[in-house]
C-alpha cells in the first residue's frame, strides 16, 4: 500500500450476502479465514492502491470485515450491477481519482495484477476503464457461457465481449490468440460517474454483460494480457478446491 501523491488511488471489494449458487459466500471460511479476507490481504500487497474498503449491503459482513481490520462502506442491497453498488461507495470518498473494482470471490488475486491496471489508467489519460484477460486454449471453456470471451485491437483495447466463442474460427490463422474476460475493473472517477447516468444498453441486456455498455458508448477499454489465473469461487466445491491450493 503506498500513497501516489496527486493521483488517489482506491480499491474496492464487493462483497454481497444474496449469492444465487452461494449465499453467504464472502463468510465461507477457507483455510479458517473469511473468503473475502484472503482477497483484502492480497490488496494490502499492491504498491499502488491509496486504500481498500469492502462494499457491502450486510451487516454480519459489515462486522466481520471490521473484526479483521478492513474499511467498510455500507451500500444499498437493490442495485442491478456491481457497478452501481462501486459508484454508491464512492459517494462519501471524493478524493479517490481512480477505482479499482476487485472481485470478492478470489481469494488468490495477484496484486500485481491489480497494480499494473492502476498503472495502465495513470499512463493513458485516453482510457476510461482497464480490465484484464488470460489467453485460453480449452474447447470447453470457449464453449462455456459463463466463461466471459474478449476480442482485443492491435492496441490493446477491447473490440467485444460475448459469452459466445468469439471469433469464430472459419479458418486457423497462426498469429490468432484466444482470450477470456477476467472481471478486475479499474475506472477514472469521472467516467465511473458517468457510466451509471446511462441507460444499461441492448448489447449489455442480450449478453447480460455491463462492460459492453462501456463499448456501445465509445468508451475505450483497455485490456492487459495476464498469466494471473486465479480461479473464482462461485461454488462451495470450487471453495474446498481453493483451500487445498492454499494448504
Amino acid at each position: 500500500m503506498a500513497t501516489s501523491g496527486k493521483h488517489h488511488i482506491l480499491g474496492i471489494i464487493p462483497a454481497r450476502w444474496a449469492s444465487t449458487r452461494f449465499p453467504g459466500k464472502p463468510l465461507h471460511l477457507i483455510a479458517g479465514k473469511p473468503l473475502v479476507q484472503h482477497v483484502w490481504e492480497r490488496c494490502q500487497q499492491c504498491s499502488l492502491l491509496d486504500n481498500v474498503v469492502i462494499a457491502t449491503d450486510d451487516t454480519r459482513i459489515s462486522e466481520t470485515c471490521q473484526s479483521f481490520g478492513a474499511e467498510v462502506t455500507m451500500t444499498s442491497s437493490d442495485h442491478p450491477t456491481g457497478t452501481d453498488r462501486i459508484a454508491e461507495s464512492i459517494i462519501s470518498r471524493p478524493e479517490a481519482s481512480h477505482i479499482i473494482n476487485i472481485q470478492g470471490d478470489e481469494p488468490l488475486i495477484d496484486p500485481a495484477l491489480i497494480d499494473q491496471l492502476a498503472q495502465a489508467l495513470l499512463t493513458d489519460s485516453g482510457v476510461s476503464m482497464a480490465t484484464a484477460a488470460n489467453p485460453i486454449s480449452d474447447p470447453a471453456l470457449m464453449a462455456d457461457t459463463n466463461v466471459v470471451k474478449v476480442v482485443i485491437a492491435k492496441n490493446g483495447d477491447a473490440l467485444y465481449f460475448s459469452r459466445s466463442a468469439i471469433p469464430f474460427c472459419r479458418a486457423e490463422h497462426p498469429s490468432l490468440k484466444l482470450y477470456r474476460h477476467k472481471g478486475i475493473y479499474a475506472y477514472r472517477r469521472d467516467f465511473l460517474e458517468t457510466f451509471i447516468t446511462w441507460e444499461p444498453s441492448p448489447l449489455e441486456l442480450a449478453e447480460s454483460l455491463e462492460q459492453l455498455r462501456a463499448l456501445e458508448n465509445n468508451a475505450r477499454i483497455k485490456v492487459l494480457i495476464t498469466d494471473d489465473e486465479s480461479p473464482g469461487v462461485d461454488t462451495l466445491e470450487q471453495a474446498k478446491q481453493i483451500e487445498a491450493l492454499l494448504k
